[in-house]
């Protein structure tokens, strides 16, 4: 933590979050389901082609959560200055949760764009391919990251009642962060 600074703790509720993500993935799932219907007018169902896709579903889940936590990562070099050796990824098994972090505060204006990238390129992204395509297997896994932004969201929804030049440190194991809002002179401590 930084020395000398006013600090505001945003810590999510994992419980609501998990609630709030099966409520709006059933929705999404539903909802782009019905468009694709309408749209597309050509589902054909059968037990291997269902087989497959729930196969290359879940290969493709896995693979989109590792890209989510990436694309974090990504953020903070790209909108936080933060340098590579300053980041971390992983896996809390304990909370059943991916993530990504950064030993290096960020400024809020910074951590919210880092916040939402991953919803935008793993979410927004393979949902637009998957209408284009016609592939009921990307617009799920959009759906689904769709919805897994859902904390992102949170983070992003309280951050977004602090100054843009207020210091946010993310904590390293778990979904807080840490709000600094008063700032020295000479800017971020390291």
């Amino acid at each position: 933590m930084l020395p000398n600074k006013e600090t505001i703790v945003i810590e999510l509720d994992l419980k609501k979050l998990m609630i709030d993500n099966i409520v709006i993935t059933s929705g999404l799932v539903i909802l782009f389901t019905a468009i694709q219907y309408i749209c597309f007018k050509d589902f054909h169902f059968s037990f291997w082609h269902m087989a497959v896709g729930i196969v290359l579903f879940v290969i493709l889940y896995i693979i989109f959560i590792i890209l989510h936590e990436a694309f974090h990562l990504i953020g903070f070099m790209i909108f936080g200055k933060v340098p590579f050796n300053a980041l971390k990824y992983g896996m809390n098994l304990e909370l059943g949760i991916a993530y990504a972090t950064t030993e290096q505060p960020l400024y809020n204006h910074a951590m919210k764009k880092a916040l939402l990238l991953p919803f935008w390129t793993t979410g927004v992204l393979p949902t637009i391919i998957g209408f284009y395509l016609n592939s009921t297997v990307l617009i799920l896994i959009g759906a689904f990251l769709i919805a897994g932004a859902v904390g992102d969201f949170a983070m992003y929804k309280e951050l977004r009642k602090y100054p843009k030049n207020a210091l946010v440190q993310d904590d390293p194991k778990l979904p807080k962060l840490y709000v600094y809002t008063s700032q020295e002179k000479d800017g971020p401590l390291k």
